[in-house]
């Protein structure tokens, strides 16, 4: 299965969707159109910092708050490869996944990581290797499915290759 590596960038508690992605923003669902605005408003140096591959470590409840799919989308735009919290807002998981977006939760993996860190995360076995602090930690494995949903890139091009492969044309 798909092994990710990438340096960590670090939150606290309850990050919610409004600060992930501006409601002032939520004009668009365009990738490009949402990613210079990822993180704003609680790390106004983020897009500037990130890039492509480096992961996004969290306390509880990431990604809580308005059920948008913008959030998922901006931090997937600026190249983020998956996000290890405590624990998710519910309606986040699940856009997440559906955006091609990996979320673990492994809280003994955020106690033990800091901002800088170097994580190799397994999605197939659900171990994630802190490299810079020679650790690891185990989340709950993806299903099968979530791991196809994932690796085609989200739930949309999951589905548009499904009807190819069944001789149905998709738009």
């Amino acid at each position: 299965m798909q092994v990710l590596r990438g340096r960590v960038h670090r939150y606290g508690k309850n990050v919610d969707t409004d600060v992930i992605i501006p409601a002032r923003y939520l004009v668009t669902s365009d990738p490009d159109a949402l990613k210079p605005h990822c993180m704003e408003d609680i790390d106004p140096d983020f897009v500037g910092r990130v890039r492509p591959g480096d992961m996004i470590v969290a306390d509880t409840n990431y990604g809580c708050g308005s059920s948008r799919e913008h959030a998922p989308i901006a931090i997937k735009a600026n190249g983020v490869s998956c996000i290890v919290a405590k624990s998710f807002g519910r309606i986040f998981f699940r856009n997440s996944i559906n955006q091609g977006l990996p979320v673990l939760e492994c809280p003994e993996a955020v106690d033990a990581t800091q901002a800088g860190d170097e994580l190799e995360v397994d999605l197939g076995t659900g171990n994630i290797t802190n490299l810079t602090r020679r650790q690891t930690f185990k989340a709950a494995p993806f299903e099968p499915f979530v791991l196809e949903l994932l690796q085609a890139g989200g739930l949309i091009p999951y589905t548009q290759r499904k009807l190819r492969q069944r001789g149905v044309a998709s738009s």
